[in-house]
């Protein structure tokens, strides 16, 4: 059994906490190791190291920081079969999804490697009395970066890849859940050339969150999670002056027009749907079909899709899904299917008893589908972390636009239709931070800004692309004029600045 430490100043660290939490394999339900949890005196060292070795990584050249990033993506290409297997230990997804969950995070650094094009200021010659002005992007300092269970690499790199590459130092707290992942990107940035302070790891759950929040060396917190942590992250981290970007949780839609496809429609709400066991947050929570015939396709479509579904241990290369990250999680998922059915949702398809043959202490649940589910429900209300998905029937193009802006969450949203005006409006009326035509999963290639919208983010920042540069980054605006020698006698204006 293994015991997952902190990372400061270079080097693993056991820190001076004596709280610690368990660590399981979701796939078996077995304890594989345990997580040490910081405590403040261990986020101190780790602040101190960052602050210390941020000044001199800052004042490096574009170029030294680009050398170290692309040896890290190398190194990330080198050891891919690693990270897959500590990803799927972990989390309990397949290793086919941790692979695309790497090839994302790659796609991440390599935008990051460019990111000095994307820091560059503006300059204006003579713009009044022989005076130039021009501004410049400068590192924010120290960052912190909170990330979640369900993307142990993805979104920690596309954090702090792009943070560092501007010129911060890190502190990474990822989920006490897979703190494995975390690990081990730190030794590959040491091996890649990174000097040592400039990223650590501080393990933990709220206790070293909350000492992350107030700690004044701290000059900006990146989270992903769920929407009622994410907006206590914001609330009191800005209230401590610090800079906050906090992404959160999701009901994600999916429109589906009478004009669509609907053996294609039904493929990608199954693959956007039920992928990492719905554990996404930006997963399709819901199918919107228009009219009653285009619901009672799309019902005789995918429900043998979804029942065809394989779900296994992370290492199975037959299962489509693995298993749920907790005991805990499945019971939650349980709990929201039954509170649907009491509220006048349909269960089409019960997954809810199912057993994996061999793993039968694995957090499993099987493929899960609702139908006329209204937006009154509390499954239409409220984010699910599992796999079960949720039919709500519209009679108009129109019932389905007020169906997806009913949610308070704004991250996402999809339509799948043939008509050109209809994709049109939908992309314009729908109030989402990422919309798909004809695209399940909108989630952006990694050179464009990525967020969402409503309760779905608090601050007003992206998660990565060239917004989120600004966020990393302050702006100063210098004003020089480099005048003739000062002469004997000359006068000094009082009077209030101006262009001549």
């Amino acid at each position: 059994m293994t015991k997952s430490l902190h990372f400061i100043d270079g080097r693993l660290d056991p820190g001076t906490g004596s709280r610690t939490g368990r660590v399981f394999n979701p796939s078996r339900g077995e304890e594989i190791g345990q997580c040490a949890y910081a405590d403040s005196a261990t986020l101190g060292r780790a602040v101190a190291a960052a602050t210390r070795a941020g000044r001199a990584w800052a004042s490096g050249s574009h170029a030294s920081r680009q050398t170290v990033i692309y040896k890290f993506r190398d190194l990330l290409v080198a050891h891919a079969d690693r990270l897959v297997e500590i990803i799927g230990l972990e989390n309990g997804k397949t290793l086919a999804d941790a692979r695309g969950e790497l090839a994302r995070a790659i796609e991440g650094i390599e935008f990051a490697n460019g990111a000095p094009h994307l820091s560059k200021g503006e300059f204006a010659t003579n713009v009044g009395g022989g005076i130039d002005v021009f501004s410049m992007r400068v590192p924010v300092g120290v960052v912190g970066c909170i990330a979640p269970f369900n993307f142990p690499v993805l979104v920690p790199v596309l954090m702090f890849t792009l943070a560092m590459a501007v010129g911060n130092a890190v502190i990474l707290k990822g989920s006490e859940k897979v703190p494995t992942a975390a690990l081990e990107l730190a030794n590959l940035l040491k091996q890649a050339g990174l000097p040592d302070g400039v990223f650590n790891v501080v393990q933990g759950d709220k206790e070293v969150v909350d000492a992350m929040l107030e700690h004044p060396q701290i000059d900006a917190i990146s989270f992903v999670g769920s929407t009622g942590v994410g907006e206590y992250v914001y609330q009191k981290g800005t209230s401590h002056n610090k800079r906050v970007m906090a992404f959160a949780g999701a009901k994600n839609h999916m429109v589906v027009m009478p004009d669509a496809d609907i053996d294609a429609a039904t493929s990608a709400f199954v693959a956007a749907g039920f992928g990492a066991a719905g554990q996404r947050c930006m997963a399709i929570s819901l199918a919107v079909p228009v009219g009653q015939e285009t619901a009672q396709q799309f019902l005789e479509s995918v429900l043998p899709k979804v029942k065809a579904l394989k779900v296994g241990p992370y290492d199975d290369p037959r299962a489509d899904f693995g298993a749920l990250i907790s005991t805990q999680s499945r019971e939650a998922v349980n709990l929201a299917i039954d509170h649907c059915q009491r509220q006048g949702g349909e269960l089409v398809l019960d997954g809810r008893s199912l057993a994996v043959a061999g793993s039968e202490g694995g957090y499993y649940m099987g493929p899960s589908l609702l139908d006329q589910v209204t937006t009154d429900m509390d499954f239409y209300k409220e984010e699910v972390f599992g796999p079960v998905r949720g039919i709500v029937r519209a009679a108009t193009f129109d019932e389905a636009v007020k169906v997806c802006n009913s949610s308070v969450y704004g991250n996402g949203a999809a339509i799948f239709t043939r008509d050109g005006k209809a994709a049109h409006r939908f992309m314009n009326e729908v109030d989402a931070g990422t919309i798909g035509v004809n695209v399940p999963v909108p989630l952006p290639a990694g050179f464009f800004s990525f967020a969402g919208l409503r309760r779905s983010r608090f601050g007003e920042s992206h998660l990565f692309g060239p917004e989120a540069v600004r966020f990393f980054t302050k702006l100063k605006t210098v004003s020089q004029r480099w005048p003739e020698p000062a002469q004997v006698g000359d006068s000094v204006s009082l009077a209030f600045p101006r262009a001549a």
